[in-house]
């Protein structure tokens, strides 16, 4: 490919730019070899002409194509150079915002000086697993790949984070370490991850400062190794130092702090325990004060000071230790600040012995002031014969007071890190470590000393172990796809290492030089300049004597040799060091004991050193023979050979904050993705063949000429730069080319389809005008013939009315003659009939008179002879009463006969009473009605004497005016009447109209009310659903979260008892057996309560009633209940026992008694008899008393609802009839009562005269009758006896009578009450007349609402007083039938055990089949087995067969018949084994997902069970009669369902696991990767990454219908086996979410599948999702709301994203995205063809702006592990226990039916 056809018309080009560095240009014009100058257009349109170097041929850089622009792997640019990098790092930067960017095997990050939220843990799980190409770049991504490896390579790994200065390496190394505290956090309890990250607040406080480039720079370097075990959970760390910068504790430059411990603790000075420090502001010491503001902006020293502190305590540093520390901090801080004075002769100085910060320094750090005060001034000088001590100038005592300083807190930094390595330390076994390296990037400054030239030196280390392990990999990838290969030089820094580390190097001479007693810098200089001129790495500089200059592999730096002798020396003097040896304070004096490591930079603990098998690769050196202290020279290098060898032991992983190097690494494709990106490139013909590989060649071979710009490798196709750039412009050509042959075509077709559309609309024109002309004429003949016949019509109506006239006329005159001779034929008839009336009446009168006469006289001859009559029967019955026969007949029920009698009386008295009323008021009558008899007799008699017919006449005249007045009046009332009867209808349809009218109105109103309200209604509703539904669903959530914790901590438990039991266990240990085995001790659950009395059980019942979802699972409550059942178990049991002891005395002493004779034993009975009927009359009469009670409420409730007019009368009569059938019932009693009361008092006198008598009274009746003689003084005793009882029932019936008369009072003025209540109600109806109608109907709306609310809440606190007693009584009546029916199951018990003996015994005899009663029996010894066969040792496929559920169902009749034998312990056994066997059973099996679901299902089945015959109604509606009687009689296993409750929330949540384990890896390449619509997605050119080597292999691509096989699989099994469909509809629910949660949150860290081609695959794969959920039924689960983000995501990725209605669209339709979520998306958004365009800035901060009022959570990923609370509804089953058959495979002979 020649430069012409690079550089062609449209090409772009990257030229230099003074200010921007590098601008972009576009080619107008080809260039041709040989041309001066390219004519180009910058971005502006501004023409530029750009010369060319003709001699060097030097053209500008060629641009990648757009596709490339923004790649997430530098080495996938086609063309790898300066601009293109930094471009492609711009774009990623500033504006899709990320600061990760992969570098082929190093990861580049951009410190972007802000907290970003992408470290929480969510995105955490969402790396977790991942491949490292597979996902955008990340620190975790790296972290990830370096756990993975080391899992499985079981190879030890590093991650080196290198940059220069504030490039944010230390936040980098702090965010790695977080990511394996939280994957590999530890199995212990140590909490050792927590420990591990303590440490970073303790190292950052004592080890960063703030530089002029970074608020946080770390002036030391580190290497953490973070142990594992063999099950990769972190066990213990390690930390290793490097070369702290001792120098800045003493100086700081300008704009720089010392370390930030010394700020934090001035910033806690004022605290009462830091008092005896002495401290003040940090202005006011010198060792804080000398770069100026001591402050940063944002932090906050005192809060970090804090945070230091607890770190400290986290790691076990008591709280002396800490206080010690600090003092050590602060007396650094007094001896900076100690005034020193120079002497006149200027060779000594002394310090004032009352210098303050002296004598401070001196206390805190407990050591004698005078001498300290000496020998800072003093030093001693020791020869061979003589020790001299001398004094030191000023500056000398400077520099020793500094040397001190830095001295004390280099041995405090030893200390700190190697007690946070002794807290880090375990003493398990280290199976392997991951580390991390924190070390200073490459430094240079205007003046760089000793620190930047050990840095630098360790930058060329670490460099040249990045060169060897890249190219080493690159060698690797081309040997395994079979690429020729030649082993390439590439640049080696050895020599510069050489140059500092070899014999005579840099390092060697300076060591050389300190050990000359006179030795000086200049000294070393020179002999540098003679030693190493001829170094093509050293160079010295013109001007200088005392620099030099390294050529490095990142620069030129120049060094300044003032300070490195002093440096490297690190002299200390050895009096000032022995003071501080016998410091009083322990720690202070450890501090510089001689035993300590003299290397302290390389502490390493215990675990680590003996764990790595490390072998230098170069001859160690040889100590020198001579003792003497090491440099900081030789520790430093000594400890940097060390870090090398262990990182060459180990798979390094880099992350570097520089700029990315020049190597330009091979370009490479697979041939799968090659094919489907430059297919369209591939001819029809080459097509047919199904090899791509070879297509790929042939494609190759045609358009590359070069066969050395390309290689074909075993996978992959490798490029030399700039060929990707050429396929590219081809595909781009092939492109164009098929566009416009496509507009060509599209817009022909738009010419036609305008022509066709003219060409109707012309003809449709005409049709619709010659349409319209006919019409028109139409319509004239039509109006024509119109007015014809309106004509004809009109003269024919005229003579019609004429006719009419005439006609109406004639018959008025006829009606009115013929009224008149009809009138006078009626008067005249009228007349005759009214004579004959006034004769009528006249006889009659004179024939009743004439009867009554005699009627009246017949009368009195009867009452004069029944008066003798009776006179004569007086006499004889006078006669006879004296005769004492009589006296005996009498005698025989007199007590009856009297009160009969006395009955009689009252009611012959009452009829006499009324009889006597009428007869009065009849006489009464009949004396005025013969009164005016008399006044007309006379008034005839009178008139007698006059005319008779004058009077007739004048009396027919006067009755026929007074007929004709009452005609007339009768007329006019009726004529009223009826004109009021017209108006009063018109009145009322008018209102009926009126009433419509307003009806209609009132509708309409309403209507619109409704309408517009109906929105805010609903939104309110849906919003207050929502939010209770939330708050459901969070206190479900929080109560199965602490299940699932809590089964959590079981198995934690479980795991260390395995554990303490293998590590205890000895050979001769047994275990001992015991009747409570294993299974029981792992659960204490309560015992079964067989009676809950009083409020305590109410509670519980009102709990279990509402559900504990409503009883807002109050645990404390649910336990004091709990407990306050046990307590009145106890009192229950205690009572229990005294009343069978009391029985058991009771009998004894029945037994003790001689028995009586039967004269004795009758009375007895007798008497006994009589009082138990007392007692139930009695009883009788306590009822009537509660019917008359409810009867008065009855009244007054019914008096409410009754009208006000007629409420009272009815409501009275009623209550009266009420009453008087009462006062009967009570009378009646009362005789009865009488009639008992006789009988026992007689029968006591019998018996009294019985015992006087001889003994054979016995032959004859106990009771005396007519024909006994009694004897005179008998009978009067008798009678006085009966006269007794009769005054005391007397006194009775005179108390009840008044208590019947306060009762009657009471119900007057309950009806007064009721009265007036009324007459208030027809006042308010009085005033509710005078409203509107509208008023009116809202007014008895609201009397109505509330009159209804009254009677609601009445009912209802008489139905629960009713449930309340009910239920109680229920309970009081099981305990009773305890008793009874404690005999009944023993006799039942001793019977089946004959049965089973007998069985045993006769084999051969076969039983006679009886009713199965729906239970099983088994005896205790068979529990075990009975668990091992039916759950332990249970397969789910040995029931295929099978009734689903049945384990559920057998177990239920076990506990079934253990509940009808009343064996409270055997249902406590059998339940607490079942669960504990469930458990073991899902711990063996945790990964299988039959198991668990077919113990889900019948754990819930069991539930179910233990409710549907639990005996409460709530839960027995939907029973059979038959179901009904296989209830619990005896126990309450209330509790034992809110243990198999939270037993299958875990086993829910464990089904949930497994599904979503075995389904996750799937996720991604199905939804997204996968290609479900062929051909539509673009494959783009892929870096470095996409070679990881945690990739496996083979191809572990799925496809959607993986996933759908998977599901159906699930599905299957768990409908096979039973599952509540409820449940089923969950499970899914919670997969959808979870495929929805890891696709959402794949697609916002990838940028690869960010495209419209994507959003297109996933709308079909979330379409064939859901029309499998609606192929399932399972789309009422809900489970398709769970995707709504996902659907939202792909459907933005579809739209336009340009304009502001697109802004406002994707704002409208991305409801459940959040902002961030919906930024990151436009960020990530790739177009894979140059047709389509990136998603510009300015577009995302219009939607920033759009959605910045939403108050969205700051998480940017789903949380993949959130599950939704499981909830259990009631699941009745339609199965009988008895209709249950048991199979054969499960070997439970044992058990019997019964």
């Amino acid at each position: 490919m020649s430069v012409g056809e690079l550089y062609s018309q449209c090409t772009r080009v990257w030229i230099p730019d003074p200010d921007e560095v590098w601008r972009s240009a576009e080619l107008t014009k080809d260039y041709k070899e040989g041309d001066k100058s390219l004519q180009l257009r910058l971005e502006d349109e501004t023409i530029l002409e750009y010369p060319i170097d003709v001699q060097r041929n030097q053209l500008p850089f060629l641009r990648n194509p757009d596709i490339l622009v923004g790649e997430n792997d530098l080495t996938a640019l086609s063309y790898l150079h300066e601009p293109a990098v930094l471009h492609n790092l711009k774009v990623r930067f500033l504006e899709s915002n990320h600061i990760y960017t992969y570098c082929g095997i190093v990861l580049v990050a951009i410190n972007p000086y802000e907290q970003l939220p992408i470290y929480g843990q969510d995105v955490i799980y969402a790396y977790s697993g991942q491949n490292m190409g597979d996902m955008d770049p990340h620190i975790f991504a790296v972290a990830e790949e370096a756990y993975k490896q080391m899992a499985r390579d079981e190879k030890n790994q590093s991650i080196i984070v290198s940059g220069e200065s504030g490039a944010g390496k230390t936040v980098s190394a702090k965010y790695a370490m977080r990511y394996f505290a939280t994957v590999g956090g530890s199995a212990s309890e140590t909490n050792i991850e927590e420990k591990v990250l303590a440490s970073s607040p303790i190292m950052e406080a004592i080890g960063n400062a703030k530089t002029t480039r970074n608020d946080n720079s770390s002036r030391f370097g580190k290497y953490i190794q973070i142990g594992f075990d063999k099950r990769y959970h972190i066990i213990g760390a390690n930390m290793r130092t490097y070369l702290l910068e001792k120098s800045r504790v003493v100086f700081q430059a300008d704009d720089e702090r010392n370390y930030h411990i010394f700020y934090q603790l001035c910033a806690a000075a004022g605290l009462p325990e830091f008092k005896e420090l002495a401290l003040t502001s940090a202005e006011d010491f010198f060792y804080t004060s000398q770069g100026g503001d001591t402050s940063i902006e944002g932090v906050d020293d005192a809060e970090d000071f804090e945070k230091t502190r607890q770190a400290f305590t986290l790691l076990g540093v008591r709280e002396s230790h800490q206080i010690s520390i600090f003092k050590i901090i602060a007396s650094i801080l007094h001896l900076g600040s100690v005034e020193i004075q120079a002497e006149r002769d200027g060779d000594s100085c002394s310090i004032s012995p009352q210098d303050e910060h002296l004598s401070n320094f001196c206390r805190l750090l407990g050591v004698e002031h005078s001498q300290m005060e000496h020998w800072l001034c003093h030093r001693k000088l020791v020869t061979t014969s003589e020790t001299y001590v001398k004094t030191m100038s000023l500056q000398q005592v400077i520099n020793a007071r500094n040397a001190l300083a830095k001295h004390i807190y280099a041995q405090l930094f030893s200390w700190i890190v190697e007690h946070i390595n002794k807290a880090l330390h375990t003493s398990l076994k280290q199976h392997s470590f991951i580390g991390v390296l924190d070390i200073y990037g490459f430094e240079t400054f205007e003046v760089n000393s000793f620190e930047q030239f050990c840095i630098n030196y360790a930058n060329e280390k670490l460099q040249q172990q990045f060169n060897s392990h890249v190219f080493k990999l690159e060698q690797e990838e081309y040997m395994k796809e079979q690429i020729p290969w030649t082993l390439i030089d590439f640049y080696d820094n050895q020599p510069c290492i050489d140059l500092i580390e070899a014999k005579l190097g840099i390092l060697d001479l300076l060591d050389e030089e300190c050990k000359v007693p006179k030795g000086t810098d200049q000294n070393w200089a020179q002999k540098l300049y003679d030693r190493h001129s001829s170094s093509q790495h050293f160079q010295k500089p013109r001007m200088s004597n005392t620099a030099f200059i390294i050529v490095h592999f990142a620069d030129k730096v120049e060094y300044l040799s003032d300070g490195f002798l002093e440096k490297n020396r690190d002299t200390v003097y050895e009096e000032q060091i022995n003071i501080l040896k016998a410091s009083k304070f322990p720690l202070v004096a450890d501090l510089f004991h001689d035993d300590k490591d003299p290397v302290p930079a390389t502490t390493s603990g215990k675990g680590s050193s003996s764990k790595i098998s490390i072998r230098s690769a170069r001859p160690p050196m040889k100590a020198s023979n001579k003792e003497h202290k090491k440099t900081v020279g030789h520790q430093f290098r000594t400890s940097l050979h060390l870090l090398m060898e262990t990182l060459n032991a180990t798979t390094p992983h880099y992350v570097r904050c520089i700029k990315p190097n020049d190597e330009k690494l091979p370009f490479q494709w697979a041939y799968h993705d090659f094919f489907n990106r430059y297919r369209v490139l591939v001819k029809k013909r080459e097509l047919a063949n199904t090899d791509k590989k070879a297509i790929c060649r042939s494609v190759l071979e045609n358009l590359i000429k070069d066969p050395d710009k390309f290689q074909f490798g075993r996978t992959k196709i490798f490029f030399r730069a700039g060929q990707v750039a050429y396929l590219e412009k081809l595909r781009a050509d092939k492109f164009r080319t098929a566009t416009i042959m496509i507009q060509k075509t599209v817009r022909g077709w738009l010419q036609k389809v305008k022509y066709r559309r003219l060409k109707g609309a012309t003809l449709t024109l005409q049709r619709y005008c010659r349409g319209h002309l006919a019409r028109r004429l139409a319509e004239h003949l039509r109006r024509t013939r119109a007015a014809v016949v309106l004509q004809k019509h009109y003269r024919m109506q005229r003579a019609r009315q004429a006719y009419q006239r005439v006609r109406r006329a004639a018959i008025v005159i006829q009606a009115f003659t013929r009224a008149m001779f009809v009138r006078r034929t009626y008067r005249q008839v009228l007349m005759e009939h009214k004579a004959t009336t006034i004769q009528k009446h006249v006889r009659g009168w004179m024939a009743r008179r004439h009867f009554q006469r005699l009627r009246d006289a017949a009368i009195v001859i009867q009452c004069a002879f029944r008066m003798l009559k009776a006179r004569r029967e007086l006499k004889a019955l006078r006669i006879e009463a004296r005769s004492a026969e009589h006296l005996k007949r009498l005698n025989v029920g007199m007590e009856n006969k009297v009160v009969q009698l006395q009955r009689k009386i009252d009611e012959q008295n009452k009829e006499f009473k009324t009889l006597s009323e009428q007869l009065s008021m009849t006489t009464s009558t009949y004396t005025m009605e013969v009164e005016r008899l008399k006044k007309e007799l006379a008034h005839y008699q009178q008139s007698l004497g006059e005319d008779p017919s004058l009077s007739l006449q004048e009396e027919v005249e006067s009755l026929r005016t007074e007929l004709q007045r009452a005609h007339s009046e009768r007329k006019i009332l009726e004529d009223a009447h009826s004109r009021e009867k017209d108006e009063l209808r018109k009145r009322v349809t008018d209102l009926e109209q009126e009433n419509a009218l307003l009806k209609d109105e009132k509708e309409q109103l309403n209507n619109q009310i409704l309408c517009q309200s109906k929105d805010e209604f609903a939104q309110n509703s849906v919003k207050e659903n929502l939010l209770m539904k939330k708050e459901l669903e969070e206190e479900r959530s929080r109560y199965q979260n602490l299940v699932k914790e809590y089964s959590q901590l079981e198995q934690r438990y479980d795991n260390l008892r395995d554990e303490m039991t293998i590590i205890k266990q000895t050979p001769g240990h047994r275990r001992n057996p015991s009747n409570q085995s294993s299974l029981e001790s792992d659960s204490n659950y309560p015992s079964i309560s067989t009676s809950d009395i009083g409020d305590t059980e109410d509670a519980l019942q009102q709990v279990e009633e509402i559900g504990l979802e409503k009883a807002a699972m109050d645990m404390t409550v649910f336990l004091k209940l709990q407990k306050r059942v046990r307590e009145l178990e106890q009192e229950r049991k205690k009572l229990q026992v005294q009343l069978e002891k009391r029985e058991q005395q009771d009998s004894k002493k029945v037994q003790v008694e001689p028995p009586q004779t039967d004269i004795d034993l009758d009375p007895d009975a007798d008497l006994a008899y009589n009082s138990l009927k007392r007692q139930e009359l009695e009883s009788e009469n306590k009822k009537l008393k509660n019917d008359l009670n409810e009867l008065r409420k009855a009244v007054a409730d019914q008096a409410m609802q009754n009208n006000s007019s007629h409420g009272s009368p009815d409501s009275y009569s009623l209550l009266l009839n009420q009453l008087k059938l009462a006062h009967e019932e009570l009378e009646v009693r009362k005789e009865e009562v009488l009639i008992l009361r006789t009988q026992i008092v007689s029968a006591d006198q019998r018996r009294l005269a019985g015992r006087n008598a001889e003994p054979n009274i016995n032959a004859r009746s106990s009771w005396p009758n007519s024909e006994k003689h009694v004897d005179q003084e008998d009978a009067i005793e008798a009678y006085h006896g009966v006269c007794q009882t009769n005054r005391l029932l007397e006194a009775q019936l005179q108390a009840q009578s008044l208590e019947h008369e306060e009762e009657v009072e009471h119900l007057k003025s309950q009806l007064e009450a009721l009265k007036e209540e009324m007459d208030k109600q027809q006042q308010t109806f009085c005033q509710t007349l005078l409203l509107s109608p509208e008023a009116q109907v809202e007014f008895g709306i609201q009397q109505e609402i509330s009159r209804l609310t009254n009677e609601n809440l009445d009912l209802k606190e008489l139905v629960e007083k009713l449930e309340k007693n009910e239920r109680k009584l229920k309970k009081q009546l099981k305990i009773y039938m305890k008793k009874a029916q404690d005999l009944e199951a023993a006799q039942a018990l001793a019977q089946s055990e004959r049965k089973r003996h007998e069985l045993n015994r006769q084999v051969t005899v076969q039983r006679k089949e009886k009713d199965f009663q729906g239970m099983l029996e088994y005896h205790k010894e068979d529990e075990a087995l009975l668990i091992r066969n039916l759950v332990t040792d249970l397969k789910p496929q040995m029931l295929s067969g099978a009734v689903p559920c049945l384990p559920a169902y057998i177990l239920y009749m076990c506990i079934r018949h253990a509940d009808y034998t009343n064996d409270d312990l055997k249902v406590h056994s059998l339940l607490t084994s079942t669960i504990n066997g469930i458990k073991k059973v899902l711990k063996k099996h945790n990964d299988d997902f039959e198991m668990t679901s077919f113990w889900l299902s019948n754990t819930c089945r069991l539930l179910h069970c233990l409710k549907q015959y639990s005996g409460d109604e709530g839960f027995m509606t939907q029973n059979t009669a038959k179901q009904n009687e296989h209830c619990l009689k005896n126990f309450d296993l209330t509790e034992y369902r809110q243990v198999l409750s939270d037993l299958s929330i875990q086993i829910y949540q464990q089904l949930i696991k497994i599904a979503e384990g075995m389904l996750q890896p799937m996720i991604v390449s199905a939804m997204l990767e996968n290609e479900s619509i062929q051909g539509l997605s673009g494959v783009k050119p892929t870096g470095y990454r996409k070679r990881s080597s945690s990739m496996a292999d083979g191809d572990n691509s799925y496809c959607l219908e993986a996933i759908i096989r998977q599901m159906n699989a699930f599905h299957t099994v768990m409908c096979d086996q039973g599952l509540d469909p409820e449940i089923v509809l969950q499970v899914f629910k919670q997969l959808f979410y979870m495929i929805n949660a890891v696709t959402l949150n794949n697609l916002l860290l990838r940028k690869d599948v960010c495209s419209w081609s994507t959003g297109m695959q996933l709308r079909y794969n979330i379409s064939q999702l859901e029309e499998w959920l609606r192929g399932r039924n399972l789309h009422q689960s809900g489970a398709v709301q769970t995707m709504e983000p996902l659907i939202q995501a792909a459907q933005l990725l579809q739209l336009k994203k340009k304009t502001q209605e697109d802004a406002e669209a994707i704002c409208s339709l991305s409801t459940s995205l959040s902002t961030q979520q919906i930024v990151k998306i436009l960020n990530l958004y790739t177009p894979l063809n140059e047709f389509e365009e990136r998603v510009t800035v300015a577009f995302i901060r219009t939607i920033q702006a759009q959605l910045q009022e939403r108050n969205d959570p700051q998480q940017l990923l789903l949380d993949a592990k959130h599950m939704f609370p499981v909830v259990f509804p009631f699941n009745p089953s339609s199965l009988t226990m008895d209709s249950i058959h048991i199979p054969a495979c499960l070997n439970l002979e044992f058990l019997n039916e019964v």
